[in-house]
């Protein structure tokens, strides 16, 4: 959620007012999305999200448990829970949309449609869950294989991917993972042309779909394997395993990259992205356990803990209050006071004044009690 709302620290127009610093070029390169195979930093922000959900999802029952609460009731807040996810990411999408925007592939939507079966899922034994998990990627990555490849003609400009962009298309079998020209794709000209539009849908600009749900639930499986294994060995915190883990799904989401199997592209969530991300994700959980818990540095972490109590909250900060909270900043501060370090660097002190008060406004929420639940 951090980095997410520090985007308003605009590294890539700092980069271009310094076009001859490698520091701050690796810097905008690691806040925005890679064009398609491979990661930045930025591309990890969706795949921890979700993880972290699964992490709770042992915890969250287990309290739910100890309150007596019963499965049924569990199970109808779980889909209340989903649906509120989905409906608050379409609601962000339709922002400055002349009517209701209905697409998919927001990181709230992507969530709330996996959620409920994750939930059901985690009352399974661990055998069903690994072989659901492997069930859900070899069958995603098997649809998505036996899809026919576009013809040689194919006009990439009819789904948005114009001639400069064509040096990223994959070749050979991993075209079948290519922008906009796969089974995601074709899926969504036919489902999100069932909802009310101003014209019908053709394509996503980035390449994102509502299909992704599917193996990002991969995503949201591996933190609950997480979760179990913490809630199984606590207090002790089983870092052998979890490095074990992460070291397994990193190297086999690389090797099938570098056979041809399946691509690692995060836009369309491909089962290597899940393996490759989750093992990523396994040695965040490790790193930050090992300072936090075990080293007992708590106190590093309390920035963090600020945004990460109200991380819905956090969510709808960075995406409704930009406009308002730099435009205020402006209009009060001037151009004197932001051009203080010099015009290049003017994005990166408006970017953390705002910054500031999104990190703010959260901490006053935080001694306040006030956490925004779904």
């Amino acid at each position: 959620m951090l980095l997410m709302m520090a985007e308003v620290l605009r590294f890539a127009a700092v980069a271009r007012a310094y076009p001859n610093s490698l520091f701050w070029h690796i810097l905008a390169f690691n806040q925005m999305h890679v064009e398609w195979t491979w990661f930045g930093l930025h591309d990890l922000i969706q795949p921890s999200f979700t993880f972290l959900v699964g992490v709770a999802l042992p915890y969250s029952i287990r309290s739910r448990q100890r309150k007596g609460e019963t499965f049924h009731h569990s199970l109808a807040h779980t889909i209340l829970r989903s649906f509120i996810l989905i409906a608050l990411g379409i609601f962000l999408r339709s922002i400055g949309q002349p009517i209701t925007y209905f697409t998919f592939e927001d990181t709230l939507t992507q969530i709330g449609l996996g959620y409920t079966f994750a939930f059901l899922l985690a009352f399974c034994r661990p055998h069903w869950q690994w072989t659901a998990f492997a069930a859900i990627l070899f069958g995603y990555w098997l649809a998505w294989a036996l899809y026919p490849l576009p013809p040689a003609n194919f006009d990439w400009n009819q789904v948005g991917v114009p001639p400069e962009w064509r040096s990223h298309l994959l070749q050979g079998f991993a075209a079948h993972w290519n922008k906009n020209a796969n089974l995601g794709q074709a899926f969504d000209l036919w489902f999100l042309n069932l909802f009310p539009r101003t014209s019908p849908f053709l394509y996503n600009r980035g390449g994102y779909l509502t299909l992704s749900f599917i193996p990002t639930l991969g995503t949201m499986l591996l933190g609950l394997f997480a979760g179990q294994w913490l809630v199984a060995s606590s207090p002790r915190i089983p870092f052998r395993k979890i490095l074990l883990a992460g070291t397994a799904l990193i190297a086999g989401g690389v090797l099938l990259h570098i056979l041809g199997i399946n691509p690692i592209v995060k836009r369309i969530w491909t089962p290597a992205w899940t393996l490759f991300s989750g093992g990523l994700c396994f040695y965040f959980l490790a790193a930050f356990s090992w300072i936090i818990d075990k080293r007992g540095h708590q106190k590093l972490a309390f920035p963090l803990v600020i945004v990460g109590m109200n991380s819905i909250a956090a969510y709808l900060i960075a995406h409704l209050w930009e406009d308002f909270v730099e435009s205020s900043l402006r209009i009060h501060l001037g151009d004197r006071i932001l051009n203080l370090f010099g015009a290049g660097l003017e994005p990166l002190v408006l970017g953390g004044l705002t910054l500031f008060l999104y990190w703010y406004a959260l901490y006053w929420m935080y001694r306040r009690n006030i956490f925004l639940r779904i």
